[in-house]
């Protein structure tokens, strides 16, 4: 009889003291239940019989398939001889949402009467990884929710474990129970096609379980570019993790949303349009989600004080799919494409995406910060590639940005008419509402990459001994601060309505303080006083 204690972890019933790893203070354990899984799981896939037609996938990030054995940690289901599986009865229940009624009875069944029921042709047989490459990649996945601690006042920013595959391809098996031409095969495979793009797994609307082709569900595609710092993983590797686009969409949506309306009702209306929880009524699934193709994307290691390392990534292009998550109106699905175009475009105007999305990029504009190797790489910079400049706002003149900001929340303001909702100037008690009592925006036109004047105001003095650095207003660790610095990308619109940089090889930014406002704070309230001695202008807020 085997040893007991020779059963990999992840087999055994997650009991105290024995099988849980479900808490980010103790990694290692995740790591022993890991490593033990890998070295106990075949190597060689398994195959699905002659009779099974397949069709294999390419996942263009992380996949999750929850096992429900546990209430903190979503660990795999698992097929025989350890292979992560994703079961049939998932795989015919999304194929089952894209039939017609004709098509789902033929292939999936119905119900005659109250007891009696009629199979359909069709027998969904799930998926597996195509070979033992997902050993090799890291597994071990941490969710950091953290908006209640960026846009609220909550101090709590608890960081959770889940275990996922790292970009696999999955084979997918289907068979009938009657001969089938190869016509019918191929409406078969399409009606997949089109579940697979809704994701497959969990938390698919923030990118996991997804697709490379989203041809029926994209709401909206963008190509973008970036660099920045990568998260770091529980074993210090670092990752390029897309479901930062839909942390920070979610975000802002709240943001706008809290700014025009009651807290409960910017609740509602932010996980109505990209999911939630709902209490005792369970999860709720939204409007939208995120697909992302990191197209060309390089990861790096930035160095400093001699050995301490810093994941870092460079994306020459990706492509950003917006997605809608359901079966809508085509008039709705037109007023939801409005507003969260708006939603994305406000994104990008204020801020980035992904860790230090509040900084500038110091190794593209304040470089000379860096130059020693002994201080740590802030900031990201983002922008929509050429492909899709025509998602910039265009600045002819600084005072533009007003309009901009207003143009934002007036189609925050007809989706709150379209729900029924009325909009309030009530002030409420979130940081990050944004409300003109609550938020102002500053900006100048800078000359190029070398021209920003606030990025030195993060590390120094502003003024004689006047500083902000470690500040309320700026934040430090452990304390999130209150304002946002971003370098805009300068574009303008010509008398003939063209989208354009420049008009020669210099290109501009347009830089931007956003500042959350605290009148308690005397920093802030100093420094608000010196910005207006400058070449900023306030351009929103009161």
């Amino acid at each position: 009889m085997p040893n007991s204690n020779e059963v990999p972890l992840m087999f055994q019933a997650p009991v105290t003291g024995r099988g849980q790893i479900q808490y980010i203070q103790h990694p290692e354990k995740s790591q022993r239940w890991v490593d033990e899984w890998v070295e106990a799981a075949a190597t060689n896939s398994p195959q699905f019989r002659s009779n099974v037609k397949t069709k294999e996938y390419k996942i263009t990030w992380r996949f999750v398939s929850n096992s429900g054995q546990d209430d903190d940690i979503i660990r795999p289901v698992i097929a025989a001889k350890g292979f992560p599986y994703y079961p049939g009865a998932s795989m015919k229940g999304g194929f089952l949402r894209c039939c017609n009624p004709q098509e789902a009875q033929r292939y999936c069944g119905s119900q005659i009467s109250s007891n009696e029921t009629q199979p359909g042709i069709l027998r969904f047989h799930g998926a597996y990884p195509k070979d033992d490459s997902w050993c090799d990649q890291p597994l071990i996945d941490v969710v950091h929710p953290q908006q209640d601690w960026q846009v609220k006042n909550s101090q709590s920013h608890s960081a959770f474990l889940q275990i996922s595959l790292y970009k696999p391809t999955l084979i997918f098996g289907i068979s009938s129970t009657i001969k089938l031409e190869d016509s019918e095969w191929e409406t078969i495979w399409n009606i997949w096609d089109k579940a697979i793009e809704r994701g497959i797994g969990s938390r698919v609307s923030a990118g996991y379980g997804q697709p490379i082709n989203h041809r029926e569900t994209k709401l909206i595609t963008v190509n973008l570019k970036g660099q920045g710092l990568a998260s770091q993983l529980i074993d210090k590797s670092g990752e390029f993790r897309p479901n930062m686009f839909k942390a920070a969409l979610r975000g802002h949506t709240l943001r706008l949303f809290s700014g025009m309306t009651d807290e409960n009702t910017a609740e509602e209306l932010t996980k109505e349009l990209w999911g939630g929880f709902a209490g005792a009524n369970g999860a709720i699934v939204g409007n939208l989600g995120i697909a992302f193709n990191p197209v060309n994307l390089e990861l790096d290691e930035f160095i400093y004080n001699n050995n301490i390392r810093m994941p870092v990534y460079q994306l020459d292009v990706g492509t950003l799919h917006i997605l809608c998550m359901g079966k809508f109106a085509d008039e709705y699905k037109k007023e939801l494409k409005t507003l969260i175009t708006q939603i994305l475009k406000f994104s990008m105007l204020l801020g980035g995406f992904g860790k230090s999305w509040r900084r500038i990029d110091h190794r593209r504009f304040f470089p000379e910060y860096l130059e020693n190797g002994n201080k740590p790489m802030i900031g990201c910079h983002w922008e929509f590639t050429n492909q899709s400049n025509n998602y910039y706002f265009p600045v002819n003149n600084i005072n533009h940005i007003t309009n901009i900001i207003d143009g934002v929340q007036k189609a925050v303001n007809n989706w709150l008419i379209l729900k029924g909702k009325t909009a309030s100037n009530q002030v409420n008690s979130w940081r990050e509402s944004f409300h003109p009592q609550k938020v102002q925006v500053w900006g100048r036109i800078a000359q190029d990459e070398d021209d920003s004047l606030a990025v030195r105001w993060f590390h120094g003095n502003y003024q004689g001994s006047q500083s902000i650095k470690g500040s309320r207003l700026t934040g430090r660790m452990g304390n999130i601060g209150r304002i946002y610095h971003r370098m805009y990308p300068h574009y303008f619109k010509t008398s003939s309505n063209e989208m354009i940089r420049q008009k020669n090889q210099v290109k501009k930014y347009v830089e931007l303080l956003t500042i959350f406002l605290d009148r308690n704070d005397e920093k802030t309230q100093g420094f608000l006083s010196f910005l207006a001695t400058t070449e900023f202008t306030k351009l929103w807020g009161e």
